[in-house]
């Protein structure tokens, strides 16, 4: 059995609300193993004899639709991508303060010519690495609530499903897969 992470996209941020109870119920019902949330960020670890992470997602994301009449994208890693996402942010070794490190986690990866276009927005201080599909942030002087540099941003820009996580989560649901 592995053990996957599931990152639902912007639930219990804004309009869309899900209590992790139902989530938790739903994704068992969908035959996975030892379902936990962390957070009420729609974060699900959970354990699957799945294969395919894509499929996954797409019976997580059918089960939400169907049993709460909401369309909320779901990215999923596995424990191992998750730990590689950890061991390969490039702004760990060099940030103590991890409310300054975000993870944006993307469906797919982005194409390399939106890719090479992208910048930051005009006057803010932000270091980024895209890698595969995630994106490293690093918010030197400040923090993401005041950037325009974005989830909805990187999403436009690069044409892709994505969705956010502070350093402090990520490091936890890395944790909590590998268990």
């Amino acid at each position: 059995m592995t053990r996957y992470v599931a990152l639902l996209r912007g639930v219990n941020v804004g309009t869309t609300r899900i209590a992790m109870a139902d989530l938790r119920r739903l994704v068992e019902a969908l035959g996975h193993a030892d379902v936990r949330t962390y957070l009420q960020s729609g974060n699900v670890v959970f354990g699957s004899t799945g294969r395919d992470a894509g499929r996954l997602a797409g019976g997580i994301e059918k089960a939400i639709a169907g049993e709460l009449g909401l369309a909320v994208p779901v990215l999923v890693r596995s424990a191992a991508e998750l730990a590689a996402s950890v061991d390969g942010n490039p702004y760990a070794e060099r940030e103590d303060d991890p409310t300054k490190l975000l993870v944006v986690f993307l469906g797919t990866a982005p194409k390399r010519s939106t890719v090479d276009a992208l910048t930051v927005p005009g006057g803010e201080n932000v270091d980024f690495t895209v890698a595969g599909r995630e994106v490293y942030l690093h918010f030197p002087e400040g923090g993401y609530g005041r950037s325009r540099f974005t989830n909805a941003y990187l999403e436009k820009k690069l044409g892709v499903v994505a969705t956010t996580r502070n350093w402090k989560s990520v490091r936890a649901l890395a944790d909590l897969s590998a268990g």
